[in-house]
């Protein structure tokens, strides 16, 4: 089976995915340098070319403040690119899979989000990332989209590499303790992927028909950012580098920012769990686990 990826080289879950779809099929990972996705004829014209048999999509516009002044750039990548890989796949017979954010939601429900929850970005990017989910709905492709939340890993600019370097800075620290969410462990979530992928048998376009709608799959549990972060410390393999000496909680407000984040944006992973047999570990364990290497 032909797998085309995009994101597959740079991003955080995209890296991960190249490695565990690798025993589904033949990989054709493709990221920024290899094809821009703003240019829909090139993305319809590459699909075509190697006509796969799944495209897993988990490239996305993720610039959350940059967004707010470049809402032309994130629709591009958040909507139109995700719009044609489903218009292909669904000429070609293929299936898709395709990864949202919980910041399609308001944090003001209170407790975590179900897939039927009505959605209320509060920023551009959750609006980019709203409108992509549409998109692929209104083709009638046969796909997946997983809804997912605050992707962690040790590479690139996630939030454990910024705090790590904040604590070899910085004798104090402060972190918001009003946002909650699921921290997500992108290899969980990419092993998770490909298990799912790995129980459709031979005819993976009509496995993902059978299943084909939204779901909820993020790291199990949730937390704040300021409970996220001291976590993260005490778990820090390089913890006598550290110049922290005490991390304080802070409100969102307390540090204003161009786009509105939600506060409360956990996310009930319970459908995933019920329709695939898996559930992604405790966002505790997968962290100790990351850092440890």
């Amino acid at each position: 089976m032909k797998i085309a990826l995009f994101g597959g080289k740079y991003g955080q879950l995209g890296w991960e995915l190249r490695r565990t779809l690798a025993p589904l099929g033949e990989v054709i990972a493709v990221d920024r340098d290899d094809l821009d996705l703003r240019d829909a004829s090139a993305l319809e014209g590459f699909l075509r070319e190697q006509a796969p048999r799944l495209i897993v999509n988990a490239s996305a516009y993720t610039a959350v403040d940059r967004a707010e002044q470049e809402q032309e750039l994130a629709f591009a990548i958040n909507e139109r690119a995700p719009r044609v890989m489903a218009e292909v796949a669904r000429s070609l017979g293929a299936g898709l899979i395709h990864y949202s954010t919980d910041y399609v939601f308001d944090g003001n429900m209170g407790r975590p989000y179900v897939e039927s929850d009505a959605t209320n970005p509060l920023n551009v990017y959750g609006q980019s990332k709203l409108a992509g989910e549409r998109a692929i709905q209104e083709t009638g492709a046969n796909h997946l989209i997983f809804r997912t939340a605050w992707v962690f890993s040790m590479r690139g600019e996630s939030f454990i590499a910024k705090l790590l370097e904040w604590s070899r800075q910085k004798p104090e620290l402060r972190v918001v303790d009003d946002q909650v969410s699921n921290p997500t462990w992108a290899r969980m979530l990419a092993e998770a992927t490909a298990l799912l992928l790995a129980g459709g048998g031979e005819d993976m376009p009509a496995y993902i028909e059978e299943k084909c709608g939204i779901y909820h799959l993020a790291g199990w549990g949730y937390t704040s950012r300021f409970e996220w972060a001291k976590q993260i410390l005490a778990n820090d393999p390089r913890r006598t580098e550290q110049r922290v000496q005490a991390i304080q909680p802070a409100r969102t407000d307390e540090f204003p920012t161009p786009a509105t984040r939600p506060l409360f944006s956990a996310l009930d992973c319970s459908r995933f769990e019920h329709n695939f047999g898996l559930r992604l570990p405790p966002w505790e364990e997968a962290l100790q686990r990351c850092m440890e290497g």
